[in-house]
């Protein structure tokens, strides 16, 4: 006997998809801005001569929902039929009682009995086999279209790779960049060309990079906000910041902790991953080591740190980044960089009113972001994102872009009042071997090329600017080419 009756799906299912009844989506799910996401998904979903089933992933409150009902509200405006449409939510306590047959069955018997129509499931990891039923669906309805939003990525990209090889495309959807953070708070910026991004300051005159930053002015002033809470759409338009940091806080980083990560990975206790977790945030953007965790948590074991660390990625509230080679310099033992994955959620969790007065903290969040922002922009690229750390000194550089038989990007974070870089600094000694070095600076008006002694320029760019520039860069298509 089945625990939720027909009845009750279709009451569920009804209440998700309103534009059943009135043709339209309500402007308060699909609001007015539009993220990259958003136009990379319907990309996918556009091209029927190589279908693919798209799959949006990342941490809660990003807006993978709601790119979702913007793609409905862009397919009812093209003209598709408003039944031939379902959203289905796997988080749905009445749906998550309910075998996944019968919520299509329901929905066909009652709805639309063809099977030319448009799924759109969210956090389908709640569905008990869900990669099985969308190989099913994949292969036995050809004119059926998926779109699936997880906060789990592994568990959907090692379904990619399994039942999903050939039949979808994961699509990362990280925090707000602070291009996206700009233009959903209404800054106005001068329009820049898609020539403007920041490996091109190398080639500009000092003239023409004076320019490209006095068009940039309006945006200074919304970055120390941006690194406190404009990770999250829906906390970046909110009037009080404080309460902002709490529902972060509860929605977010609590419901991951304390919920679903125990119920996907069938966690006992949530005690020793919030500790892990809570650890994390205070040596974001330090090499870490998992014996030496271990040991400041007295009564947690490495394997656990190891397993549990690799569930808080899974979950897209950390990065792990890992050391990569340069210039045939020995690099160390291969511990890896812990970033929390938004400067806004460390910054809730702390508390700290200080972050933004304590040169150290501040420090950390601005190399968060910039690793988060090099990371999502690659991310679709055959290409590492890691740090450097070798030689006989262990001479660090931040972030460290690793092209496979391509010369690789240098990025130096100095976000200080004076951010000399010494000649013997390992960004200085290996720019030689790297087809751009990026120094990462604070003021807006350091900015510019600086000499190495092997004749080689780096280009020293404030944090405001390289991270909205590799916005632009995105916006005009230039991901994964910079």
């Amino acid at each position: 006997m089945a625990i939720a009756t027909k009845e009750q799906i279709l009451k569920v299912l009804r209440s998700f998809n309103p534009w059943w009844t009135t043709g339209s989506v309500h402007p308060d799910f699909t609001k007015k801005y539009r993220r990259f996401a958003y136009h990379e998904a319907m990309k996918r979903l556009d091209q029927t001569d190589l279908r693919r089933t798209v799959v949006l992933t990342g941490t809660r409150r990003v807006g993978k929902t709601t790119i979702q009902y913007q793609m409905i509200d862009t397919l009812l405006r093209r003209g598709v039929q408003p039944q031939r449409i379902v959203f289905i939510s796997m988080d749905h306590p009445m749906l998550k009682l309910s075998g996944f047959n019968d919520i299509l069955e329901c929905y066909h018997e009652n709805v639309w009995a063809d099977q030319d129509c448009y799924y759109f499931f969210d956090e389908i990891q709640y569905a008990s086999d869900w990669d099985k039923w969308m190989k099913t669906i994949y292969d036995t309805q050809p004119e059926t279209q998926m779109v699936a939003t997880g906060s789990a990525s592994p568990a959907l990209i090692k379904g990619s790779t399994e039942s999903g090889a050939g039949r979808w495309s994961v699509i990362q959807v990280p925090t707000l960049s602070f291009y996206e953070y700009c233009a959903l708070i209404g800054v106005e910026v001068p329009e820049l060309g898609p020539e403007i991004r920041p490996t091109a300051f190398a080639r500009m005159s000092q003239q023409a990079r004076t320019s490209v930053m006095i068009k940039l002015g309006a945006i200074q002033n919304h970055f120390n906000r941006y690194l406190q809470v404009g990770g999250f759409p829906e906390l970046a338009l909110a009037s009080n910041d404080r309460l902002a940091q709490q529902i972060m806080r509860e929605d977010v980083v609590d419901k991951v902790l304390k919920r679903d990560l125990p119920a996907l990975y069938n966690i006992r206790s949530a005690t020793e991953l919030e500790r892990i977790f809570l650890y994390l945030c205070n040596v974001s953007s330090d090499i870490v080591s998992f014996a030496a965790i271990a040991k400041e948590l007295d009564g947690v074991s490495r394997p656990t740190v190891e397993n549990y660390i690799k569930y808080l990625e899974s979950a897209n509230l950390i990065y792990l980044s890992y050391p990569v080679e340069l210039g045939g310099q020995k690099i160390l033992k291969a511990q890896p960089k812990i970033y929390i994955a938004d400067a806004a959620i460390r910054n809730a969790v702390l508390m700290d009113d200080d972050v933004l007065t304590d040169p150290i903290e501040l420090g950390k969040m601005v190399e968060t972001a910039v690793y988060k922002h090099v990371a999502a922009f690659y991310y679709q690229r055959a290409t590492r994102v890691g740090y450097y750390r070798g030689g006989k000194k262990g001479k660090e550089i931040d972030v460290v872009v690793d092209y496979p038989n391509v010369r690789d990007i240098l990025i130096e974070v100095k976000y200080r009042e004076q951010a000399p870089i010494p000649n013997d600094s390992a960004i200085c000694e290996l720019c030689g071997e790297a087809s751009a070095a990026i120094v990462v600076t604070k003021r807006a008006d350091d900015y510019g090329v600086h000499n190495a002694p092997n004749g080689k320029e780096l280009i020293r760019i404030p944090a405001f600017a390289f991270l909205y520039l590799l916005g632009n860069a995105e916006r005009h298509g230039y991901r994964g080419q910079e």
